[in-house]
């Protein structure tokens, strides 16, 4: 069975201590059970978690769902915004992780990559030196998510056109937007095997698409 890789790089920089790491953490493990009652994801996605404060950690491997655990995420009290070095680190994880097709074998799925934010770069220069990578890595969707009013959305459309705005990180915002993107995965995992691109379903109303 061929693989959907879908990575997650996730802001746990100082300004989501306390509830809304929380909330991200309830979130992502609904998100994990509605994938799990759905029986092509169970076959083929793949989940990897990367965190990004001062440092970037990649919490979770690249994981086939069926065994995929998710350990709770936490994050310091105060600390930069490395959003460019989390890009890096993304781009590595790729090109070692995703198989490609060759004469003998199918290759993986396009990757889908969710890069969650409430905040902006603070290593902007790199950011916007790793953009253009992450353009070319052939993506199936690359989906910023701007969390609360700190956010940029601008900022986050230089990485992408498939931006959307939270009005904040609470418990009942994430999880509406974690279920959106389980949707969202689950249509990458259908429309994949037609060759189009990955089409995002329409939004729930807590979140905002930014044209």
């Amino acid at each position: 069975m061929r693989r959907l890789p879908v990575y997650f790089l996730l802001d746990t920089s100082g300004s989501m201590y306390g509830e809304p790491i929380q909330a991200l953490n309830n979130a992502l493990s609904g998100m994990v059970n509605t994938l799990r009652s759905d029986a092509q994801a169970l076959d083929s996605l793949w989940i990897s978690i990367i965190t990004f404060d001062r440092e970037v950690k990649e919490i979770v491997p690249l994981t086939e769902l069926v065994s995929f655990q998710l350990p709770e995420i936490t994050c310091p009290q105060s600390g930069p915004t490395n959003t460019g070095a989390g890009l890096d680190f993304v781009i590595q994880k790729v090109k070692k992780d995703v198989l490609k097709g060759s004469p003998t074998q199918k290759g993986d799925w396009k990757p889908l990559l969710f890069v969650f934010t409430d905040g902006k770069p603070s290593d902007i220069q790199l950011y916007r030196e790793k953009t253009p990578e992450i353009k070319n890595l052939n993506f199936g969707a690359v989906v910023g998510c701007a969390a609360g009013h700190m956010a940029n959305d601008e900022i986050l459309k230089e990485l992408t056109d498939n931006v959307v705005h939270l009005d904040s990180a609470d418990s009942s915002t994430l999880k509406q937007f974690f279920k959106w993107v389980s949707e969202t995965i689950e249509q990458g995992n259908k429309s994949q095997g037609t060759g189009e691109g990955v089409t995002l379903p329409p939004p729930p109303s807590e979140i905002t698409v930014v044209i």
